[in-house]
């Protein structure tokens, strides 16, 4: 569930217990939106009990990994996580393993999410520098200029230092010997040795001949680094006396580790990595439409299970080799689609919890941070997920003819990078990154307001029909909401989709909606304020505002012209939608779905059209009193929050084609 989280121990606590607690944690890393986590064992509920939490936009298991997508606030519940896990270093404890794949991503989702800011915000820099030197020409020889470069660079030069740190938790190795190892890569000294092999010359090491690779801005080799020292210094912990073992462990992985990292590992692992991108860039120069559209078009689907960290070797192996590099490029684009997306539906809803959403996670896109907008708006609606990939692609076909490239790397690419793309030898690649950004926010806003974005429930605030059949399953309800169930959501579902189609078709035919729909009451009675419904879940108005009725007959009547939307397999409570959209639960008394139908004798079926007096349904009064059970039947309108007021009249008793209610657009 979306929404602001402030009690960040609680989700934390709350999500540790929903996934079996702290024994079943394996591994808990986080990324930009997404607390990770590797279990020992699956739960099959776990993923729907964590979903429906307040501040989880939704839950994706993917990748070996339990991922909570929770958005800005990750690292609040990360940090309270943490505390509340301690993890056992050993390496004897049995650790789920998964694919090869998996574990490759689960890895680079670990080393790269903590510190990816911090390449991002070194990008933007590099970008407010670009702007700087086009605004003042002169400005690059200045000592400000210089100064702030060289803070701009740093995070790069010393990329490997930042991979010891998060690699090292990640292995559940020495930190501090893994930076000592990783530090040695980037030292100034070596870096005279390589350039002194680049020129001719010759280093060797005990014999053998050394190479010239350097590994400032590297990632393979650091990496491959602290994997195999984990493994080396386990080995060495527990044939080492305890007494020598401090000063005798890091000693010998030093001694170990950085040569073979110079003689072998660097050299093989960077070469790896060089190819790879090199196989990508000739994609990129022969095929540029097919780069682009694979990647416009499919990125965000990567993102969708959490694997897109599994490209950064690649991207920053091009800026090394190169200066500037084409998948972030187009991967901008991609993202700028969602946003085009997401304004699509802003623009189109009529649902104001929905629009909320919407910008909330529109502004969250503009940072290049793509997951709110995914799972709180396109992907939920399932259309403007669609489109947005549709128009990705095609904004990265435009973009492909103007050979367009980033030259300083983005962390998260996205709006606010494209002037990374600005480059005096290269003048076509802003304009063609423009020009296809253009087309992706655009087309996706086009084709929504044609086509329209799908069944519209405003996830923040559930339905009715989800609240009270939840509670009637032994589901708690706390403030507003509850944990859904699936039977529920099909059911309240079919109401806002007949609505919203209804609605659409008198959009596109130019009809216009009135501004005022009165609602007859459905049962003969005595009107009840929905305040004194002895049941929070009703009397609270958190599943709609509307009214109550302790009848005094035995028939419910059509209170509409509309649609039966729904109707419990017990017959005790039915949803109806009128040919306006408004969205009508009508549940005949307090806990009588353990009467498993048989009071209740339907007239009518999902689907059936209503006219209004029409007779629905028919229930034994006496029989429901008989087992215990009130009769005080809420009538509710489960869209309250698309009507500007909902007006319940004064009158004592509710008759036959009397106004009960009125909904103010």
């Amino acid at each position: 569930m979306s929404g602001k989280v402030r009690d960040y121990p609680k989700l934390a606590h709350d999500i540790l217990e929903a996934v079996g607690g702290e024994q079943n944690i394996a591994g808990a890393t986080r990324c930009a939106t997404r607390l990770r986590l590797v279990l020992k064992q699956n739960s099959a509920q776990a993923k729907e009990t964590v979903s429906a939490m307040p501040g989880v936009i939704t839950v994706v298991e993917n990748g070996g990994q339990f991922q909570v997508v929770i958005g800005q606030h990750v690292g609040e519940v990360y940090d309270e996580f943490a505390k509340l896990v301690q993890l056992d270093a050993s390496d004897d404890e049995p650790q789920p393993k998964g694919t090869v794949l998996n574990r490759i991503i689960a890895t680079m989702s670990a080393v790269f999410a903590p510190f990816v800011y911090i390449l991002a915000a070194a990008g933007i820099m590099q970008g407010l520098l670009i702007i700087a030197n086009l605004l003042f020409p002169s400005f690059e020889q200045s000592g400000t200029y210089q100064v702030i470069s060289f803070i701009s660079w740093s995070p790069f030069t010393f990329l490997p230092i930042f991979i010891a740190i998060t690699a090292s938790k990640h292995f559940k190795t020495n930190t501090y010997i893994a930076v000592a190892c990783c530090a040695a890569l980037v030292s100034p000294t070596w870096s005279e040795m390589a350039a002194q092999i680049a020129d001719g010359g010759t280093v060797n090491f005990l014999g053998i001949a050394l190479t010239e690779t350097t590994y400032t801005s590297s990632v393979l080799p650091p990496l491959f680094l602290v994997w195999i020292l984990s493994y080396l210094e386990r080995f060495l912990n527990k044939r080492i006396h305890e007494v020598i073992r401090p000063l005798f462990v890091p000693l010998l992985c030093l001694l170990v580790m950085v040569p073979l990292t110079i003689v072998l590992i660097g050299p093989v692992t960077t070469l790896g990595a060089n190819g790879i991108a090199n196989g990508y860039n000739f994609l990129a120069e022969n095929a540029p439409a097919l780069a682009g559209a694979i990647i416009g078009g499919f990125w965000q689907v990567i993102v969708i299970f959490g694997v897109h960290w599994g490209v950064t070797p690649m991207v920053l192996a091009n800026f090394e080799q190169y200066g500037r590099d084409s998948f972030q490029a187009y991967q901008t684009i991609a993202v700028v689609a969602q946003i085009g997306a997401v304004l699509g539906v802003i623009l189109k809803t009529r649902n104001q919890e929905t629009r909320k959403i919407g910008i909330s996670a529109g502004v969250t896109g503009l940072f290049g941070i793509t997951e709110p907008a995914i799972y709180g708006v396109t992907l939920r609606f399932k259309k403007p997920m669609i489109f947005g990939c549709i128009s990705g692609a095609i904004g990265a076909i435009v973009a492909s003819f103007f050979n367009p490239y980033y030259f300083a790397y983005a962390g998260l690419p996205g709006p606010l990078t494209i002037v990374n793309s600005i480059n005096a030898d290269y003048p076509t690649s802003v304009w063609g990154i423009l020009i296809g950004s253009a087309i992706a926010i655009v087309l996706p806003v086009i084709l929504i307001q044609l086509f329209g974005y799908g069944v519209d429930e405003a996830k923040a605030k559930p339905s009715a029909g989800d609240v009270s059949l939840a509670n009637e399953q032994g589901q708690s309800v706390t403030g507003t909401a509850a944990a859904p169930m699936a039977s529920a959501n099909e059911a309240m579902s079919a109401i806002s989709a007949t609505a919203n189609a209804d609605t659409a078709h008198r959009h596109v035919h130019g009809d216009s909606l009135p501004d005022e729909e009165s609602i007859s009451a459905p049962l003969v009675g005595k009107i009840v304020p929905l305040t004194e419904v002895p049941d929070e879940a009703f009397s609270s108005g958190a599943m709609g505002q509307g009214i109550a009725i302790e009848p005094s007959g035995n028939k419910l009547y059509a209170p509409f012209d509309g649609t039966v939307a729904t109707v419990a397999p017990t017959g005790h409570a039915i949803g109806l939608r009128s040919d306006t959209g408004v969205e009508l639960f009508v549940h005949i008394g307090l806990d009588t779905v353990k009467l498993k139908g048989a009071p209740f004798q339907l007239n009518v079926k999902e689907g059936d059209t209503i006219n209004k007096g029409d007779l629905l349904l028919q229930f034994d009064k006496a029989l429901i009193q008989s087992n215990g059970m009130p009769t005080i039947t809420p009538v509710l309108v489960t869209n309250s929050f698309d009507y500007k007021q909902i007006v319940v009249g004064n009158l004592e008793n509710a008759t036959t084609n009397a106004d009960i209610m009125t909904v103010i657009r």
